[in-house]
């Protein structure tokens, strides 16, 4: 199999992105019948999309995303996706993830990515977020990284909120296995906080991050906030923890609300 350099942006494959996505959207369509809105609150340039995170390592909320990115923005708008550098170097999904545009999460990866004047997306509640359990599906979880408000401010670049709902609801997570990550030292091991306890199709009962489930049928809605700049930049402000706690309980403030919001709507 072949193997890429995941913190080369030039391994990014435009055309395959292209066929990747026709052949996707009619599959999104069918199981999630998604909407994605506030596209045009998008801003020029560099900036970086901040998602809350669902569905395990199937997902479909980041498709969905891009999917309608690509077809209404164009490749220009199609971030690059800042994974956990372990993830993305396991078979098959490093032939598959990394030309359609994942990279290491690294500060160095984006920095290239923003000098480009292109856009990166990060998840930062990562297995937190994309594994809560399921009585929490309507939370957005990121527990303590700030990392990404570190990154936006010492970058200078807009933080775009991207809330997803819908997503959590294809699968059943009983528990996020904190604990069971902890036992196993897996924590330590794969820098993986939980060990969930799943019930999904087809594999049943499951422990630990299942490969990509069979969705149960969930409709997905996204919604692009509006882009959030803040008053100081750089790295004297990326260095000053009272100010990142107050920029990230910014940023999950209002995407926290647009949640609560489409929660009400969807019932």
């Amino acid at each position: 199999m072949k193997r890429y350099d995941i913190d080369d942006l030039a391994s990014r494959d435009a055309q395959l992105i292209g066929r990747f996505t026709v052949a996707l959207e009619p599959v999104l369509e069918h199981l999630f019948h998604p909407t994605v809105n506030g596209l045009q609150r998008i801003p020029e340039g560099a900036a970086l999309y901040v998602g809350n995170h669902s569905g395990g390592t199937l997902t479909p909320d980041s498709f969905v995303f891009c999917a309608a990115l690509l077809r209404q923005l164009g490749l220009g708008a199609v971030p690059y996706g800042l994974a956990h550098g372990v993830a993305i170097q396991v078979p098959p999904f490093h032939q598959l993830l990394v030309p359609l545009g994942a990279v290491r999460a690294s500060h160095d990866n984006a920095r290239k990515i923003f000098a480009a004047g292109l856009k990166a997306l990060v998840y930062p509640g990562g297995d937190l977020d994309a594994f809560r359990p399921y009585r929490h599906r309507d939370r957005v979880v990121f527990g303590p990284r700030r990392g990404y408000i570190r990154l936006a401010l010492r970058e200078d670049v807009p933080i775009v909120p991207v809330v997803s709902h819908g997503g959590h609801s294809t699968f059943l997570v009983l528990d996020d296995g904190r604990w069971l990550a902890q036992l196993l030292r897996i924590d330590k091991l794969f820098r993986i906080k939980v060990w969930p306890i799943i019930l999904a199709l087809p594999f049943g009962l499951w422990v630990g991050p299942t490969p990509p489930h069979w969705p149960v049928p969930s409709k997905i809605r996204i919604e692009v906030l509006d882009p959030i700049r803040f008053d100081r930049s750089g790295a004297e402000a990326a260095n000053d923890t009272a100010y990142v706690e107050a920029c990230h309980d910014r940023v999950i403030g209002v995407m926290q609300a647009k949640l609560a919001a489409m929660v009400s709507e969807s019932r």
